[in-house]
């Protein structure tokens, strides 16, 4: 069962729990958008994949212990992963092992931490505002799927343009409407 809860601000590393104590039901990240589920097979995962008509897909590792350039550029990548975001397609992750955090903003723009471990699958809507991180463990392997060609365009919102996006627009209609 996924654990998601309010994210509490302080100034630990961002790989801590930065947990408030406030926990987020299944139903809430549902009413945002979120998609969940714990899947115990990649032939579970394909079935989901064919019905949401995902096409590509590869395998991303991020381990402190083998990525390239060691731990400091590691730590470089998760920075930018924690930048908050947006994409303009749905984002899939299906973790295969280890554990990490995705934070994602609410409709009141509030973070909420959920913690994907292994047999997690997360799918994040388009124009959500959202991060990623690795647990203290700095270890985590994971499928990514995609509906065409994979692309990799993060529009963080530091740079004020993200509002007027289309994506966006199209969330926030589909989470006020939902």
């Amino acid at each position: 069962m996924v654990r998601a809860y309010y994210y509490k601000e302080d100034d630990e590393p961002m790989t801590n729990l930065h947990d408030s104590g406030e926990n987020v039901s299944i139903q809430e990240l549902e009413n945002i958008g979120i998609f969940y589920k714990s899947i115990n097979s990649l032939e579970n995962v394909d079935k989901i994949a064919i019905d949401r008509n995902y096409k590509n897909r590869d395998y991303i590792t991020l381990d402190s212990k083998t990525f390239p350039g060691g731990e400091e550029s590691l730590n470089n990548k998760l920075n930018i992963f924690f930048t908050e975001h947006l994409h303009e397609d749905e984002e899939i992750r299906y973790i295969i092992d280890g554990n990490g955090f995705f934070d994602v903003r609410n409709n009141n723009d509030k973070w909420i931490r959920i913690l994907v471990e292994k047999n997690d699958l997360l799918i994040l809507p388009a124009g959500i505002y959202h991060r990623f991180t690795l647990t203290n463990n700095k270890f985590v392997k994971a499928l990514r799927l995609f509906k065409d060609e994979p692309k990799w365009i993060a529009l963080n919102r530091i740079d004020g343009n993200t509002e007027s996006n289309k994506y966006r627009k199209e969330y926030i209609s589909s989470i006020i409407q939902g």
